[in-house]
């Protein structure tokens, strides 16, 4: 049977099982079986008692059926990354349960809650901060569903900017490192997954960037789409005190209109809630200070530095001992002169709740940044950082752990029967001649290398509309980049040259992009079902839907971006 016929009916056929509830990484591991039946013994299709005549049922232990296991065991299961993506689970997992995220998004609220729109920017800072730490996008949307939903629905913000500002947002994790996708990508291209997440940086901060100006510019020309704090309060005052016989009910609500206004009225304002915010970083910089003093200290004093053959340890070395002990001394000559210890002591009350996201952030990528660990390595790291700050907390338990574990073992077991089956059907596919055959077609067609690469991204935002990112990037990407490779490197982008080391990168930050979109994309959009697991009964998936819509554009302009100027993702790199 040949190849273009083979194509079609994958394709179908993977609809069809998709659209009838199968699960993806059964349904791949079932077409990657009918895909070589198809090339090899077609006639079995038809008559199953040939069975034992032909290549691949005639010689046991060789032949094409026999490549699939190798392949999944050899390219992917025996990976020691992929260990790393089990870590980041149990880490979001961790950050979920515990009270961490919770305080953290009070801290934020604290500093933003007198400026217009100010919770949904404190909403996607948080987001911006959860994707550094774990890169997991379900739990983010379902925290930050849990936390932001029900506060800016009180608030009488706009329904379909919160939910739009939540899903887009906590869809970050796709770009911002440490990322998943990053590193399924890295593992089936072979590309650098440190090289990818370095170039991830700028790309994933703008489109985050991007979703803050749009919160900017909407609650600005539409005040009533983000009332602050104030205003939802005296109005929900007013219409209380407007009742002259008010029921029990309707007394606990003023009595909790009244301790909200009173809080919001302790808070500090203008220029010295901005003073206390120095304050607090300031003591955020002193401890990082200390801690970076000691650690060069340690090296340089224990011989380490002396001992080592190559470079020495990174910011470990007697000049750097000088310049922290400086900084530190500096930072507590501000704390005590400068800011005060009263105001440092409540600047440092309001904003501690910022503190074990830093040092989650900071151990995770300070350890892959400063050579210290590898992306596994770091990941076991964060999670036992992530634990640790629990255990300081009062809040490590058995159930605790326990339930971090299940949820850990099921969002890992769904990840590796999805790679099983679809290295499978990429496998399958690649023997049958697929790739070749549509890399012949797509560069035989003579287009121009632009529309190349956008019909390659119609097809990506065409499937990632209804299936994981996880088959998306094993069934795709093997037959993409390929052709993305060949292609005349000065006719990529519009603007600046691409250095050719780093097109498989640039690809694998445009592909990430791309997942993006597809996290809000109808139907199936995952982002929407997260949400709608935690908003209240009101809220329906038409709704979440119509939320998306802006934000969808949104990261169409950031991908737009990476297309017109691919050289933004080599900007921190080598």
């Amino acid at each position: 049977m040949d190849v273009g016929t083979i194509s079609l009916v994958l394709m179908l056929g993977l609809i069809l099982l998709l659209a009838i509830g199968m699960p993806l990484g059964f349904a791949s591991a079932f077409m990657a079986v009918v895909v070589l039946f198809m090339k090899f013994e077609p006639a079995l299709l038809m008559d199953p008692t040939l069975w034992g005549e032909g290549l691949l049922t005639g010689r046991p232990g060789s032949g094409p059926l026999n490549i699939l296991p190798q392949r999944i065991y050899g390219d992917v299961l025996t990976s020691y990354v992929l260990i790393s993506i089990p870590l980041f689970i149990f880490m979001a997992a961790l950050l979920e349960r515990s009270g961490i995220a919770k305080e953290m998004y009070s801290s934020l609220n604290i500093w933003l809650n007198r400026t217009r729109g100010g919770i949904a920017i404190v909403t996607s800072i948080m987001a911006v901060i959860m994707a550094a730490m774990s890169g997991i996008i379900g739990g983010e949307v379902v925290l930050l569903g849990l936390i932001a939903l029900p506060q800016m629905l009180r608030l009488g913000y706009n329904q379909n900017l919160a939910i739009g500002v939540i899903c887009a947002s906590g869809s970050l994790g796709t770009m911002i490192p440490p990322s998943i996708v990053l590193i399924i990508y890295g593992l089936i291209t072979e590309t650098s997954i440190k090289a990818l997440f370095t170039a991830a940086f700028v790309p994933g901060f703008m489109l985050a960037s991007f979703i803050i100006i749009y919160i900017i510019i909407r609650t600005t020309l539409n005040p009533e789409d983000a009332p602050l704090p104030e205003e939802t309060i005296n109005k929900r005052l007013t219409a209380l005190n407007a009742i002259t016989e008010r029921t029990e009910e309707e007394e606990k609500e003023l009595a909790l209109v009244l301790e909200e206004k009173a809080d919001l009225d302790a808070q500090p304002r203008g220029g010295e809630k901005w003073m206390l915010f120095a304050a607090f970083m300031n003591v955020v910089v002193a401890g990082f200070a200390a801690a970076l003093f000691l650690r060069a200290a340690f090296f340089e004093y224990s011989g380490s530095n002396a001992a080592n053959t190559g470079d020495a340890a990174f910011w470990g070395t007697a000049e750097y001992i000088t310049r922290f002990g400086i900084m530190f001394i500096v930072t507590m000559g501000l704390a005590f002169f400068v800011f005060g210890r009263a105001r440092t002591a409540t600047g440092w009350s309001m904003g501690k709740g910022l503190v074990p996201p830093i040092v989650v952030i900071g151990v995770v990528l300070g350890s892959i940044y400063g050579g210290i660990t590898g992306i596994t390595e770091a990941a076991g790291m964060g999670a036992l950082a992530v634990f640790v700050i629990a255990l300081l907390r009062g809040e490590a338990s058995v159930g605790l752990v326990w339930d971090s574990l299940m949820r850990t073992l099921k969002s890992t077991g769904t990840i590796i029967w999805v790679t099983i089956g679809a290295t499978a059907l990429a496998g399958a596919y690649t023997i049958a001649g697929g790739p070749v055959y549509v890399a012949d077609f797509i560069v035989g067609s003579e287009l121009p290398t632009m529309v190349v690469i956008l019909v390659m991204m119609l097809i990506l935002l065409f499937m990632g509309a209804f299936m994981d990112w996880v088959g998306i990037v094993l069934l795709i990407i093997p037959v993409f980049l390929p052709i993305v490779l060949k292609l005349p490197l000065d006719e990529i982008g519009l603007f600046g040259d691409l250095d050719p080391r780093h097109v498989a990168i640039w690809f694998g930050v445009v592909f990430c992009m791309n997942m993006q979109v597809s996290f809000l994309s109808p139907p199936f959009g995952p982002a929407a079902f997260y949400l709608k697991s935690v908003a209240p009964p009101h809220i329906s998936l038409t709704d979440i839907f119509k939320g998306f819509l802006p934000f969808i554009c949104i990261q169409l302009m950031a991908l737009s971006v990476l297309l017109i100027y691919p050289p933004i993702v080599s900007l921190l790199l080598p």
